[in-house]
């Protein structure tokens, strides 16, 4: 079962290639070992919609440039649900069940701003913010600075693999 990957461009201020993120992100999976079985969206709002998000879930003030939401870790896998599998009859034919990821939900209007902070164009943003977001779901953090570094590490290889081979040279850390 190949991974399956939903886009959704939810706000009209900012043209958005879904396709083309859409490809970051299986290739950004792929790379992590993540090549069936599994489903992620991607989903580009508006900044009043990624602000309730903030404010609703981090508790925060405001628009945000990207959020990302586990479903995996808010799964009860306690116990033996019929799609789990067992000993009993009949498990030979039963398919593993998927692995939720869950959605990275993106504001391309604060991308576009952010760009020229970080010393490049609105796509680049973008890019950057699909491999963080996905990072995100897959475990990773940054509120320790030795987590931050191992996850800016691992953005800047994945985007010179998957985006843009200077991406690294142009973004040292």
């Amino acid at each position: 079962m190949p991974v399956d990957l939903f886009g959704a461009n939810e706000q009209s201020a900012v043209e958005v290639d879904l396709d083309r993120w859409l490809d970051l992100a299986r290739k950004v999976l792929a790379d992590q070992g993540i090549t069936e079985g599994a489903e992620l969206s991607v989903l580009f709002v508006d900044e009043p919609t990624i602000a309730e998000l903030n404010e609703q879930f981090l508790g925060k003030t405001g628009p945000t440039d990207v959020l990302s939401f586990p479903i995996e870790d808010d799964l009860d896998t306690s116990g033996r649900s019929p799609d789990q599998g067992g000993s009993g009859p009949g498990t030979e034919a039963m398919v593993e069940p998927q692995l939720l990821l869950g959605d990275v939900v993106i504001c391309p209007t604060i991308a576009e701003r952010n760009a020229t902070d970080h010393g490049h164009d609105a796509a680049a943003e973008t890019a950057l913010l699909v491999v963080h977001g996905i990072l995100h779901l897959l475990g990773f953090d940054h509120e320790v600075e030795a987590e931050a570094e191992v996850m800016e590490a691992l953005e800047r290889r994945l985007l010179t693999a998957h985006y843009d081979p200077t991406w690294a040279a142009a973004h040292p850390s």
